[in-house]
């Protein structure tokens, strides 16, 4: 008979990673904020219906089109004077991004202040159902039943 052998030996887990203070897990975060809210108040001060201050949009210059990003400064601008529905108006797409990384940055300061990771992701289909979504606003927009969407 055949000596069996030994079962393998049963290695200890490593030891967690030292845990980062406070400070250090809401830099990232909170830098991100910073910067996005800089970016609001220099576009709320800075106003883009007035023209010369921004670049005129490419597509909408040579085609005559708007591009899902068209009103989207004149949007950021009424956000930042707190007119909603002017904001609406200007680029109803725009606002319903700025809401979504209003969330996005509350889960993560939350996230990131109980020293737990950011993972977020998401699928290939969402990435498509978020396209079509794009495009179709943008299409729709160009149309003339579309023409509340226009800025």
């Amino acid at each position: 008979m055949e000596a069996s052998s030994p079962a393998p030996a049963r290695y200890a887990a490593p030891p967690p990673a030292p845990q980062r203070s406070l400070v250090r897990r809401l830099a990232v975060p909170l830098g991100t904020l910073t910067g996005v809210l800089a970016a609001f108040a220099y576009v709320g001060s800075v106003d883009p219906n007035q023209p010369g201050h921004y670049p005129l949009c490419p597509l909408l210059t040579t085609t005559g089109l708007l591009c899902p990003g068209c009103g989207g400064l004149r949007s950021a601008y009424a956000v930042a004077h707190g007119d909603l529905l002017t904001a609406l108006g200007s680029n109803a797409m725009a606002v319903l991004g700025y809401a979504a990384f209003a969330v996005l940055m509350v889960v993560w300061l939350t996230r990131a202040a109980r020293g737990r990771p950011m993972g977020f992701a998401l699928s290939a289909g969402w990435w498509w159902v978020l396209g079509g979504l794009f495009a179709v606003f943008s299409v729709v927009r160009n149309l003339p039943f579309g023409s509340v969407l226009a800025p």
